[in-house]
């Protein structure tokens, strides 16, 4: 009898406003094609399947991606030279993109110097990020470090998408190209470059680090008389190869 007095009383589920709207921006979501999520950064396309996103996917939208722009921000510089300056290589560019995104993994509000040299060993294949680790300067020791002198972030606060740079990091990036102007030399600026202007900032957290695993003014002096003595064809050489 119980169960006939429950049939007569057929539940009809009911949504909230705020449902029917969440419910309906997933809707529109689903009907968005692959080409649309691409943008026009480099190295960067979104793949996705319409077809099986669902309300669970979507909720990980929100996960970290790196984006990399076609320059960096460097600080503006009065004169004609300035107006004709080097351009960054295509690893320095990646590597500032992966500094970026270390910077959001650890959920830090800025990419600082230490970011800048994580974000050089994660791209890897760079002279410099060579020389790192062969003087035993790698990623996950990196990493420990900037977690000991920084300490972690608020579990529930989030970074923003491009974590504004440090001051020393922008002075590092400067100083990248300020240095490779006065080369006089052709080319593009390095991330042997972008190592060494992190080196010049002294008192950041980057060069601390660097200084506690034994980077040192002579190292420096080495990985950039190693720079200089590589040709630009060479350089370019080099860069085709590990692009393959």
């Amino acid at each position: 009898m119980a169960a006939q007095g429950l049939s007569l009383f057929p539940v009809t589920p009911s949504f909230s406003s705020s449902q029917q709207s969440c419910g309906e921006a997933v809707e529109r979501f689903v009907r968005l094609k692959p080409e649309i999520l691409s943008n026009y950064y480099v190295g960067t396309k979104l793949s996705i399947r319409p077809s099986r996103l669902s309300l669970v996917t979507s909720r990980r939208l929100g996960s970290t991606v790196a984006t990399v722009s076609f320059s960096l921000p460097t600080g503006k510089r009065e004169g004609a030279a300035y107006d004709k300056k080097p351009k960054f290589s295509a690893r320095a560019i990646k590597s500032f993109a992966m500094a970026e995104l270390e910077a959001r993994k650890l959920k830090y509000p800025n990419t600082g110097t230490e970011a800048l040299l994580m974000g050089i060993l994660v791209e890897g294949t760079s002279l410099a990020a060579k020389f790192l680790r062969e003087n035993g300067i790698t990623l996950f020791k990196v990493r420990e470090e900037t977690v000991k002198l920084l300490g972690m972030a608020d579990l529930y606060v989030f970074s923003p998408e491009h974590p504004p740079l440090t001051e020393p990091a922008q002075r590092a990036l400067d100083w990248a190209v300020d240095e490779k102007m006065k080369s006089g030399e052709s080319g593009e600026i390095t991330v042997s470059h972008l190592l060494l202007g992190i080196w010049s900032q002294e008192e950041s957290a980057g060069h601390v680090m660097m200084a506690t695993f034994g980077f040192d003014d002579e190292k420096a002096k080495e990985l950039a008389k190693t720079t200089s003595n590589l040709s630009f064809s060479q350089m370019d050489k080099d860069i085709i190869l590990n692009f393959k």
